[in-house]
């Protein structure tokens, strides 16, 4: 599969490194340019390689978002119609400055990003886990037990692709429901952030069916 991921910070990075290990293409992306990025590339391997925001939500079956929330309306959203996109940004307001609907709670980051990509069907995942542990706690074997972690969205085929991706790198995926419900399920400050929990533990702390 071909995957693009704009932003290439902790968890952008490591998901080109596991996507990459996993037998993907990765098309790799940030706000400075693809210059910046070819000592990534070679670190990384020969499927990784740099481009353009806008070249790497082309490239992409599926494409990463791992920006900052509050620079999300800066993202390409016409090269990402039709794709999936998997949105592992969290809302941090110190950082990304104050937006009312998010600290009124009226609306989550992930549906701000889906109103934004309009075209695209976002799927929250890999925002719950720290970095390094995303990088270092995958489990290839079925047999052993696996830490899960949350998928929410309202397209189910693109949750299924992500699920898949996710087993892919070592993870079991739990569905947390829609973009909304699950959505706020999985964001700064609740029982399943950073809780690392297996995939059963995490499966009966969200009710999953």
């Amino acid at each position: 599969m071909r995957i693009g991921i704009v932003g290439t910070g902790h968890v952008g990075g490591t998901l080109a490194e596991l996507f990459e290990k996993a037998g993907h293409e990765v098309a790799v992306a940030n706000s400075r340019g693809p210059e910046t990025l070819r000592g990534l590339s070679e670190q990384l391997g020969p499927q990784v390689h740099p481009a353009t925001a806008e070249e790497a939500a082309r490239f992409g079956d599926i494409v990463v978002v791992s920006v900052p929330v509050g620079r999300y309306p800066d993202l390409p959203a016409g090269p990402m119609a039709g794709r999936t996109v998997i949105d592992t940004g969290n809302y941090y307001p110190e950082r990304d400055g104050h937006l009312p609907e998010l600290d009124d709670d009226r609306t989550t980051s992930s549906e701000l990003l889906q109103e934004h990509l309009a075209g695209a069907r976002v799927v929250k995942a890999f925002n719950t886990m720290r970095w390094d542990h995303l990088r270092d706690h995958g489990r290839q074997s079925s047999a052993m037990q696996r830490y899960g972690l949350p998928v929410s969205g309202d397209d189910v085929g693109a949750k299924r692709q992500v699920f898949d991706l996710i087993e892919q790198v070592g993870f079991e995926p739990v569905d947390a429901g829609s973009l909304a419900d699950g959505g706020r399920r999985q964001q700064p400050g609740t029982e399943i952030y950073l809780a690392e929990l297996t995939g059963g533990e995490l499966h009966d702390r969200l009710g999953a069916p």
